[in-house]
């Protein structure tokens, strides 16, 4: 399919940090084989969205699909991800929002089969929230998924589990929503290994609400 109005030279830089971060999620033990999935947004109204079922190690810049938030590929050969719709419904909902990192890292997706959220048993969950919630169980590849996970995230999360399913993780652009699907993978690690000894401490709301606003000028960020 094509967009005469589409520049493809608009998403060349959304397409390089798809192919980068899908190598990045098998790296840091996100995903395996061609699980999982990567979106930027594009001049507001399109999303590059990593394609259905290549390798990440063979992704380059240009098989990277570009798609509008209705599902019509404007740029690429390659079938996007089957998640397509799930990303479209977030940037449609969620206009802070300029990159989705969907992933099935084994100990958040351990709490999303029993269908539990992550408490706040580490400071780092503020990255997400005050806890990381669950949506619903929904096919995968449905509007309904993609329904359940924006309901989940509301206004005030930045990453869900998936029922049965996973993560995602949504931030300022792609490398935000990367490292907050590594800080879930994380916390979700320390949470599951707290319990297998005791019983973990759940940080108070109002501390998650001053961590988040201390991370909010963390490194090099006004």
């Amino acid at each position: 399919m094509s967009n005469q109005e589409f520049d493809p030279s608009d998403g060349r830089n959304a397409r390089e940090s798809i192919s980068d971060y899908g190598v990045k999620m098998l790296d840091q033990g996100l995903t395996k084989g061609t699980g999982g999935n990567i979106s930027a947004l594009v001049d507001d109204e399109y999303m590059a969205i990593s394609p259905s079922g290549v390798p990440y190690e063979e992704i380059a810049d240009d098989d990277v699909p570009i798609l509008d938030f209705d599902g019509t590929q404007v740029f690429g050969s390659l079938k996007p991800s089957a998640e397509h719709s799930m990303h479209a419904q977030v940037y449609r909902e969620r206009d802070d929002v300029g990159g989705v990192v969907h992933n099935h890292s084994p100990y958040a997706s351990t709490f999303a089969s029993i269908s539990e959220p992550i408490e706040a048993s580490h400071y780092l969950i503020a990255f997400a929230g005050d806890r990381v919630p669950v949506a619903p169980y929904e096919t995968y590849g449905t509007e309904a998924l993609g329904a359940a996970a924006v309901e989940t995230l509301g206004d005030e999360y930045d990453a869900c589990l998936l029922e049965n399913h996973g993560v995602l993780a949504v931030g300022d652009d792609v490398a935000s929503a990367f490292e907050t699907a590594l800080m879930v993978e994380y916390c979700a690690r320390i949470h599951f290994q707290a319990r297998a000894i005791g019983e973990p401490t759940v940080i108070p709301d109002e501390e998650i609400e001053r961590l988040q606003a201390k991370f909010a000028g963390y490194g090099q960020n006004h």
